[in-house]
């Protein structure tokens, strides 16, 4: 998967962009960049554009241990995650938004970046 980031200095947010497939090496290694990215720029919401992925190898268990992960490479509770998603994939990004928000992730999926923004940055 390639990813691009993009840090709003002016909105205190960092927009990742990613396309092609996202699997879980790929997924981890993008999280360990956001929150090496958040902590660096002082910033505790990000914005991902996930409508340019292709495709989502992996399975129900690398989805429900996510959230575990990622508090062990070092992405803070406190931060706020909107996820745009293309519609083919929302049943994967669905069950990862209530496995993470179970865990005390402030995390929404949309399928436009504007409502993204708008529930991000309110």
């Amino acid at each position: 998967m390639e990813c691009e980031i993009t840090i709003h200095s002016d909105y205190k947010y960092i927009e990742i962009v990613t396309k092609g497939v996202l699997d879980k090496d790929s997924s981890m290694d993008m999280a360990k960049t956001i929150a090496a990215t958040m902590r660096h720029h002082k910033v505790t919401r990000v914005l991902i554009d996930h409508r340019n992925v292709t495709n989502i190898p992996g399975n129900v268990l690398e989805v429900y241990e996510r959230p575990k992960i990622f508090r062990i490479i070092g992405v803070l509770l406190g931060i706020k995650i909107a996820e745009v998603i293309n519609p083919d994939h929302l049943e994967h990004f669905k069950f990862l938004e209530t496995v993470c928000i179970n865990q005390g992730y402030k995390f929404s999926i949309f399928y436009d970046r504007s409502n993204a923004l708008e529930w991000l940055l309110g």
